[in-house]
């Protein structure tokens, strides 16, 4: 009895053509067909959409501030609870001032210093975003920061110093509802009156007396650029303890406030000089005046 041939399965045109393909296009072909992290991808960031509006609709009324100042800060808060969890008296040394009540050189300093465009973003600052992602890249590591000085303020009044997403996220927001609702001048100000300067130190006022013995009114060029300079980490770089980095920092911004003509050439001169004074320096060494000259081609 003959033996019957195998039988042949119909195949459709689709697989006639797969078939067809060289082996590396049939696994692309079946990696296409499966589903990819293109809806892990869409999904998340649904997700992130909902979660985001969810947020804003419990995020706090930020024009409360257009009205009253804040008998408090989140930040504040955190501190107390982190000294009474160290077994130590909480301390807060804070008086509110108005912005004409600081020398102008001293706030120009902190913008220079914190968000030196200040008043031409709305809140987030694109371009730096972009420049801190691209050094970042270019020297294999996370580079400086990039929040704006609304976006300080924000996490100041309302949030932790917790470095996740969700917290980013709601930073993003509140400072959107800060810009939308309140002056530059009027942020400015908060931001000059909340921000930390020391242990238990708030407020341009108080860090003025805190650190020299003077009032934010009457701050020279260099107590002001040393203010600004202390702000990455104001409980480190204590003019006190005069860190080397606090005068590398100092110098920066002194250099960048002349160049940006916000003070003359005399007065950097006798602002440098008064920082060599400070910090025990008949002269300024060469590699803190190239440390200087890095410091503002950066910024």
């Amino acid at each position: 009895m003959a033996s019957r041939p195998p039988s042949v399965r119909a195949s459709s045109p689709r697989t006639q053509k797969t078939k067809q393909l060289p082996a590396g296009a049939r696994r692309a072909v079946r990696k296409d067909s499966s589903p990819g992290w293109g809806r892990w991808m869409f999904g998340g960031w649904l997700l992130f959409v909902v979660w985001l509006s969810v947020e804003y609709v419990r995020l706090p009324d930020v024009r409360a501030l257009q009205t009253q100042n804040p008998r408090t800060t989140a930040l504040i808060t955190q501190r107390a609870e982190e000294a009474l969890a160290e077994g130590k008296k909480p301390r807060v040394r804070q008086a509110w001032v108005p912005l004409e009540a600081v020398a102008p050189h001293a706030v120009d300093a902190v913008l220079s210093s914190e968000d030196a465009r200040f008043y031409k973003h709305e809140g987030v600052d694109w371009i730096e975003v972009e420049n801190a992602l691209e050094q970042s890249v270019r020297k294999a590591r996370l580079g400086r920061g990039a929040s704006t000085l609304t976006q300080q303020l924000a996490k100041n009044l309302y949030l932790s110093t917790d470095r996740s997403l969700l917290r980013k996220g709601k930073e993003l927001l509140l400072a959107r509802q800060l810009e939308t609702h309140l002056s530059k001048q009027h942020i400015l100000t908060l931001y000059v009156n909340v921000v930390e300067w020391g242990e238990g130190v708030y407020g341009i006022e108080a860090a003025a007396r805190e650190h020299f013995g003077t009032s934010a009114r009457a701050l020279s060029v260099a107590q002001g650029a040393m203010l600004a300079g202390m702000l990455p980490a104001p409980r480190r770089w204590l003019p006190a303890q005069k860190p080397e980095t606090l005068r590398i920092r100092a110098g920066a911004i002194i250099g960048r406030l002349q160049r940006e003509g916000r003070i003359t050439a005399a007065q950097a001169r006798e602002a440098q000089a008064e920082l060599s004074r400070f910090f025990g320096e008949t002269s300024v060494p060469g590699s803190v005046v190239e440390a200087i000259s890095r410091l503002s081609s950066e910024s």
